[in-house]
């Protein structure tokens, strides 16, 4: 039993970072097979998915300095845009943290532009504890209406 549980927040940890894990299908899984506490999936999900953010934000904290090698994956250019969208739309864009792709982006972006850690920290959490609660609301509610 305890074995779902790190497994699932080794994998929600990932799925936060720029690592290619997606962490719904084995969520959706655990819960469908009714042998363990919601509150404690949801948890162990949004936990290490918002440690796995908070990875991201201290990676952008630091990788701006070595945007002029030749190994950096980002272009300058991109970077500058995806800051200014960034600067536009101001930390609400964390809100937005839960979406496969542009999620991570948003969190790596907000350390390269200083977000304060505690507003990253309150945002991130609000939107990726709520997409997993969102996700077990619908298993369940899929579950009790199909019956198994």
């Amino acid at each position: 039993m305890i074995a779902a549980y790190v497994g699932l927040f080794v994998v929600a940890f990932g799925a936060a970072t720029v690592l290619p894990f997606q962490s719904e299908p084995l969520l959706v899984g655990l819960l469908a097979s009714g042998k363990f506490s919601l509150v404690a999936l949801v948890a162990v999900a949004s936990v290490g998915n918002i440690l796995g953010a908070l990875c991201n934000w201290f990676l952008g904290r630091f990788i701006d300095r070595f945007h002029d090698r030749p190994w950096f994956p980002v272009k300058k250019a991109s970077l500058e845009r995806a800051g200014g969208w960034y600067r536009r739309y101001g930390r609400w864009t964390l809100l937005f943290s839960w979406m496969p792709l542009f999620g991570d982006a948003f969190t790596v972006i907000a350390g390269v532009l200083r977000e304060p850690l505690w507003s990253f920290l309150i945002l991130v959490a609000i939107a990726k504890t709520g997409r997993y609660v969102f996700l077990a609301a619908a298993t369940l509610g899929a579950k009790a209406v199909l019956g198994f």
